[in-house]
């Protein structure tokens, strides 16, 4: 199964709530039109050759706007973005019936729009190593996200080094061990309670000893307004700057999807804190927020690398902005 299928399937919440929300708004003009008049206006052969047995349509009014836009806010997509899909969607069209399958086209054609100048692979420097730092709060799915990256650098040709400063969880540190193995990629460790910015920087002088092609820096998850745990991320910052004073070259911020617009003010303190690059989502298939990915990305305008939609490496793939905004919205080909 291709990952635009998996994605499809699995973006089922987030679709479906769209589905049945364009359905009723739809059908709520429908049942207003059949209870004013006696009886339905039958269609003909003719009107079935031109379509007209399509499905209910509805006249796109001011008041199917507003519901369009209260859809639209929850799935995540936010207030400011959802009103400027939904004008974006009506311009031209205003006063004319849609059905379900137009709109859901319309919708998938904005949040594309939206979405394609942010759809970037992680840039690869010739700089040697270079230093991918990862962020983000506990539970968003760094560590497995190192993991799959690194192996997936690896089967393409990269040699990758992996840095555990995640140094006070050891199910964190065990679990990139496990990819490590996997992968065939060293991951540095070092005894619990040590000093996270100590360990990035040994890792930065191992990684250049053996001429690795990337560091990938693993660090504690922390909740953005914790102000001890992000002097901590502050600190590995300037630390590694020591050894290099570009790095690090890359920092990826890794999102729970199923926050929501919580996921905004992640954005917000970590790329104050850590001058994120770019952004990688993760638990696309667990939620129907999956709108927050294009409030993200129509708020900060960062590079969205790449997606996850499951368990396995597989399941983490690079973003498609075209295929994200159809399995969103459930719009056909």
């Amino acid at each position: 199964m291709s990952f635009f299928s998996k994605m499809k399937d699995r973006l089922t919440k987030s679709s479906s709530k769209i589905d049945e929300g364009l359905q009723a708004i739809v059908e709520e003009e429908v049942e207003e039109t059949t209870e004013d008049s006696e009886e339905a206006p039958k269609v003909g052969i003719v009107g079935r050759m031109l379509g007209r047995d399509a499905g209910p349509k509805r006249v796109l009014d001011d008041a199917m706007l507003e519901s369009l836009e209260e859809l639209l806010i929850t799935t995540d997509m936010g207030v400011e973005t959802a009103l400027k899909v939904s004008a974006n969607m009506a311009e031209g069209r205003f006063g004319k019936k849609l059905g379900v399958d137009e709109i859901k086209a319309l919708l998938a054609d904005e949040v594309k729009a939206i979405l394609e100048p942010v759809a970037r692979p992680m840039p690869l420097y010739v700089k040697k190593p270079q230093v991918v730092l990862v962020v983000g709060v506990n539970g968003s799915g760094k560590t497995t996200t190192i993991g799959k990256l690194a192996s997936q650098f690896e089967a393409a040709g990269k040699s990758v080094v992996i840095a555990a400063c995640d140094t006070f969880r050891a199910a964190a540190v065990e679990q990139l061990q496990v990819w490590g193995e996997r992968a065939g990629v060293p991951v540095l460790t070092a005894p619990e309670g040590t000093d996270p910015a100590s360990l990035a920087y040994d890792a930065m002088v191992r990684a250049e000893a053996d001429g690795a092609d990337l560091l990938m820096i693993d660090t504690a998850g922390r909740l953005q307004n914790r102000a001890d745990l992000m002097e901590e991320l502050a600190k590995i910052v300037r630390v590694i700057r020591k050894k290099d004073p570009d790095a690090p070259h890359n920092t990826l911020l890794v999102l729970d999807a199923t926050t929501g617009q919580n996921a905004l003010s992640q954005v917000k303190v970590f790329t104050e804190i850590a001058d994120v690059s770019g952004l990688v989502m993760t638990k696309l298939d667990g939620t129907a927020k999956g709108g927050v990915l294009v409030a993200l990305a129509d708020k900060y305008g960062l590079p969205i690398h790449a997606i996850g939609i499951g368990e396995s490496i597989e399941d983490l793939q690079a973003f498609d902005p075209d295929e994200f905004a159809r399995a969103l919205t459930g719009a056909t080909l």
